[in-house]
């Protein structure tokens, strides 16, 4: 997965807002469907069924759709592959909703800036922005047992039992999302940082 933010263009903006991009990471197609590796997917279709819009529109080898959430306007992203964008926008304007294997499953971690650790996906949006400044919150998948192949355990469906706790998790990651636009990330790592638990209202 690339990112590239074009800096040819000029920053388009709601008011004196800038436009924030907001970017699940994943793969396409059926057989990814219900897999720990597509939460991203998940994540930003969540919140693309709060809007009332659909990610459909093609924008280089992503989809996208652009609305408006929490009086801020958004581009919803679901990103596979290098994304050539017309929008010009700083990293700090950049949300990356992604999966963590070394995170317990139905937990969130956020953070504002850091290393992409294992995480492929992470490594090529830092590579594509050439900085780590951006916020990601990062979706715990965390096998119970210790499994010999990471890589096809995330590609794998999820077990039935599980299911309940991922549905929370993507709740939570959508109102997470929320509180960011909001009143910023810091609030947002208060309330969600925290293993297994709901937000407070």
């Amino acid at each position: 997965m690339l990112l590239s933010v074009d800096g040819s263009h000029r920053k388009e903006r709601c008011g004196s807002d800038r436009l924030k991009l907001i970017v699940g990471l994943g793969n396409p197609g059926y057989e990814y469907h219900l897999t720990p590796h597509n939460l991203g997917f998940m994540a930003v279709d969540r919140l693309a069924e709060n809007c009332g819009v659909s990610i459909t529109r093609p924008e280089g080898q992503a989809l996208a759709a652009r609305t408006e959430f929490e009086n801020t306007e958004v581009m919803l992203v679901k990103a596979v592959a290098r994304m050539g964008t017309r929008y010009d926008v700083e990293p700090q304007d950049i949300i990356v909703l992604v999966d963590d294997v070394e995170l317990p499953l139905g937990s969130l971690r956020i953070r504002q800036r850091g290393s992409a650790g294992t995480h492929n996906g992470l490594k090529s949006v830092i590579g594509a922005l050439q900085s780590d400044e951006f916020v990601r919150i990062r979706m715990g998948v965390k096998p119970e047992h210790p499994v010999e192949d990471l890589s096809s355990y995330v590609l794998a469906r999820f077990r039935k039992a599980d299911l309940e706790s991922v549905a929370d998790m993507i709740e939570r990651c959508a109102e997470a999302v929320r509180v960011i636009l909001r009143e910023g990330p810091q609030k947002a790592m208060n309330l969600y940082n925290r293993r297994n638990q709901p937000a407070e209202s």
